[in-house]
């Protein structure tokens, strides 16, 4: 049987390309997420392991949805090859039910893992230049200056409980605590 496997990374994408093409590919089965590639528990997938059975071809849209490291990804596919399971990646053309397909699998894997870090390695680069001209990235502070000095002073002052003071400037307990530990 062929069973399918889709995920996005965010629940503001949107995964109707992975779908229909699995299903064009014949899926009987797909399941899915919405979750980061990167987290190890997946419900989507773990369903899907369950669900799989010797003889069985599991089928993604692109490698990337399956896994974000070549470890994974071929952990992954050695795990299905113990269990008699073959796996196919629609996009990279990718069958390792054959010995090419295993070692185009292998290939793409880690070219797949490449491009990762050289992105990440671009991101790095970036970051520190935007620092060295004196851009802070991050959130935005919820607070100013004036009002973390405000907050201080309530504080010392015991004037207002905590819980009092959180709610009258929109801030958790966590917050409010991290701003009294603040030099200023």
């Amino acid at each position: 049987m062929k069973i399918g496997y889709a995920r996005v990374s965010k629940f503001d994408q949107n995964m109707d390309l992975q779908m229909d093409a699995l299903e064009k590919a014949g899926c009987i089965r797909i399941f899915y997420d919405n979750i980061s590639g990167a987290k190890d528990v997946r419900p989507g997938l773990t369903n899907l392991n369950n669900a799989l059975r010797e003889g069985d071809i599991f089928i993604v849209w692109r490698l990337d949805r399956l896994g974000r490291s070549l470890k994974q990804l071929i952990s992954i596919a050695n795990d299905l090859e113990y269990r008699g399971v073959g796996l196919k990646s629609l996009s990279e053309s990718i069958d390792t039910t054959t010995p090419g397909g295993k070692l185009i699998f292998h290939v793409f894997g880690a070219l797949a893992e490449f491009e990762r870090n050289i992105i990440k390695e671009r991101t790095k680069a970036g970051l520190t230049a935007a620092r060295t001209r004196g851009k802070v990235g991050g959130r935005p502070k919820k607070i100013d200056t004036n009002i973390i000095l405000a907050i201080k002073h309530l504080h010392e002052k015991s004037e207002l409980p905590i819980k009092d003071i959180c709610n009258m400037y929109g801030i958790s307990k966590p917050t409010l605590y991290r701003y009294l530990k603040v030099s200023l």
